[in-house]
């Protein structure tokens, strides 16, 4: 028997990673929204890693709360997740930019391999592959956050363009082109602000294109399409940035 993993949120991603976890003899701890951390930490006060699967929203609080003992053991799986999430919070996480989809009662939907980075990279890839789902090993922080930057590119304009256009994001790139293009260049210049990076546009939308390729049939429009718009014009408003393509979708 293998070392005990903690799976904090159950929803769909959280339960996938335990699937996998377990299929290598992994026990798996869960932790709803309703458990204690701190006393779970009294039960399993060194567990071999911690995955943080709650949502975007959540994540913050959920790294408040987190003990201590577990900081340097963590794994985080988020999108529109960036270095400035855990900086100040986690020392050296693993983090893996989610490519698949999961939906209630369908199987995994692998759009791109995954990647990920951190100490705990190869388990995460050991166990996804349990699971016939692709996932690839960074070498490094700066390959970790161009996919985390593209991964963000590729949500944040398909959403924000199908709030427009609606569709799929084949249809986006093969129709409205110069719309998709315009997002880029909009989102970019916040990426560049949250990073406090240089950014050129060309290999995000070659890394964007890719995805696309993997899943011509995604639906561009998410549930949280109008809350990525709201959130990102709030950034742009705080960094002092001009976006004119997305202040049009917002008008």
């Amino acid at each position: 028997m293998n070392d005990t993993i903690i799976v904090v949120g159950l929803g769909e991603m959280g339960s996938v990673f335990s699937r996998g976890f377990l299929k290598l003899g992994h026990p798996v701890y869960p932790a709803t929204r309703t458990s204690n951390l701190t006393d779970l930490a009294k039960k399993v006060p060194n567990p071999h890693l911690v995955l943080v699967a709650v949502g975007e929203a959540d994540l913050q609080t959920s790294l408040d709360n987190l003990p201590g003992q577990w900081r340097n053991k963590t794994v985080l799986l988020q999108n529109e997740l960036l270095p400035r999430d855990w900086q100040g919070k986690l020392d050296n996480p693993t983090v893996i930019s989610v490519w698949f989809e999961k939906k209630k009662g369908q199987d995994s939907k692998v759009i791109i391999p995954s990647p990920a980075y951190g100490p705990h990279a190869n388990l995460i890839k050991d166990a996804l592959a349990t699971l016939d789902i692709s996932c690839k090993v960074l070498n490094n922080k700066e390959e970790l956050l161009f996919e985390l930057v593209r991964k963000n590119v590729y949500i944040l304009t398909s959403n924000l363009a199908g709030l427009v256009v609606g569709g799929n994001v084949s249809e986006l790139w093969a129709q409205h082109r110069d719309l998709a293009t315009n997002i880029v260049d909009d989102v970019l210049k916040i990426q560049e602000k949250l990073t406090e990076t240089q950014l050129s546009a060309k290999p995000y939308i070659a890394g964007m294109i890719e995805a696309i390729e993997g899943d011509p049939n995604h639906k561009c429009m998410g549930r949280s399409a109008p809350q990525r718009l709201k959130r990102a014009l709030q950034q742009a408003h705080d960094f002092n940035i001009e976006t004119p393509a997305l202040n049009r979708i917002e008008t």
